[in-house]
């Protein structure tokens, strides 16, 4: 008799899940709190995935061996507190669908740069050669390629929120780019929750794997010092007595395997020293696999960014314009604001996740000549910069916010979206909020 599998939420994750599921001889069931569209349940029936919607039934759900919960799904919602008193295995698709591969799998994480490190360590190994997949939080799901797929080798980003429910996944290298504040609503506003969540990527990890992380974030550097690590340690840092670092000389520099590795990011496109952190772990990824320095250099060279991250728009009348709605959280709203050297109008707001935003404030009083709120509520941000910037105005749409800052805005001056908060109280999405911005700079 096959093994029961149920599905709960069918977003990308749980499709992808369910694929797989079918693929490797499961019976297969998906549940869904929310309505799924007749597209969606067309392709469920004609690949002969049971489902329901609009509802979780525990006479179902209950049957099973073992559910792969949707990333989407909290972790202490009474059903699935109820299911695991029952003692059922609740693991995420990231989990699910590594224990159906024998692909070389590298995992990342992080609270910021994450997305950057992800496509940039793609990039290396895709222009190498590699038979390399893209998944976890960006792209086709994992699962939905593990079943689709034949890739040798698959580089995931990952989530906190799909670490939670990881049991035996062990990457062959895995990376932490940083920690900070971020999610907190998830954790129930437990900073070390949040924390945990992100040191799991390393805990099953044998003496043959890697673990790469920013040795500069106090953070990380304090929670790991309490950690038993296996695999290989390996420092990322722009110190120059680190065992990675990067060089006055626009060089990185690499000590792996007993070997020194210099690689010239002169031709980076990307500014700021966080994503010069991003390419050195993106490098060192590339150089624990053997590929030469000319290559890595070369796909440094050409490399274009994450959508909506620092994404250059448009300059009009000498202001140029920059999308960085992916800034979701602080930290990335800090290292936007340090990576720009113009005076800056600055667009921020959202959903707050509960930000601290005291550590914004030197950088704002040194860079920023006008603040547009963009929110439904910015009380918040009222309260912390109102009286910081020459110019403060509360806006509730994006094409208004535009034509302000726009207004507002000098020759030579830059105006950025980087709203250090999530994007749901007037978006769909994060992207959502980025396309919106560029549509709304392009009809100026």
């Amino acid at each position: 008799m096959n093994k029961k599998l149920v599905i709960l939420g069918a977003g990308e994750s749980g499709i992808g899940a369910a694929f797989l599921g079918i693929k490797k001889g499961y019976d297969v069931f998906l549940s869904d709190n929310e309505n799924i569209g007749k597209k969606l349940q067309k392709i469920l029936d004609e690949n002969n995935i049971s489902w329901e919607s609009g509802k979780h039934s525990l006479s179902k759900i209950e049957t099973a061996d073992f559910i792969v919960k949707s990333p989407g799904i909290p972790s202490d919602l009474p059903l699935i507190s109820l299911l695991k008193s029952q003692g059922k295995k609740i693991i995420s698709e990231i989990e699910f669908a590594a224990r159906h591969t024998s692909a070389t799998l590298i995992g990342i994480t992080g609270t910021n740069g994450k997305t950057t490190t992800t496509l940039l360590t793609y990039k290396i190994l895709k222009d190498a050669g590699l038979n390399v997949g893209i998944a976890g939080n960006i792209g086709k799901s994992f699962a939905f390629q593990v079943a689709q797929m034949n890739y040798d080798f698959y580089v995931l980003e990952i989530s906190s929120f799909q670490l939670d429910d990881i049991i035996d996944f062990a990457p062959k290298i895995s990376v932490i780019t940083n920690i900070s504040p971020d999610h907190l609503d998830r954790y129930n506003y437990n900073f070390e929750s949040y924390i945990k969540s992100k040191l799991k990527i390393f805990k099953n990890q044998s003496k043959k794997d890697f673990f790469l992380f920013n040795s500069e974030d106090p953070i990380l550097k304090k929670y790991l010092k309490k950690q038993k690590i296996k695999a290989i340690k390996i420092s990322l840092t722009a110190n120059k007595t680190s065992i990675g670092q990067l060089t006055e000389k626009n060089n990185i520099t690499i000590n792996i395997k007993n070997k020194r590795i210099m690689i010239n990011t002169g031709n980076f496109p990307l500014s700021g020293r966080h994503n010069l952190l991003n390419a050195m772990a993106a490098s060192t990824i590339a150089s624990v696999l053997e590929i030469s320095k000319e290559s890595i250099r070369d796909s440094l060279s050409d490399f274009k960014g994450a959508p909506h991250r620092m994404e250059k728009v448009l300059t009009i009348q000498k202001v140029l314009y920059i999308n960085d709605s992916k800034a979701t959280n602080i930290n990335a709203t800090f290292f936007a604001l340090e990576s720009i050297d113009t005076p800056l109008v600055w667009i921020v707001g959202g959903v707050d996740k509960g930000n601290d935003y005291e550590i914004l404030l030197p950088l704002v009083r040194k860079k920023v000549k006008a603040i547009i709120c963009l929110g439904v509520n910015n009380q918040k941000l009222i309260d912390t910069f109102e009286n910081i910037s020459e110019v403060f105005i509360e806006t509730q749409s994006m094409s208004e916010a535009v034509k302000i800052a726009h207004k507002v805005a000098k020759q030579k001056d830059t105006v950025l979206l980087s709203p250090a908060c999530a994007s749901f109280d007037l978006f769909k999405n994060y992207e959502d909020r980025g396309n919106q911005f560029k549509n709304a700079i392009r009809n100026l």
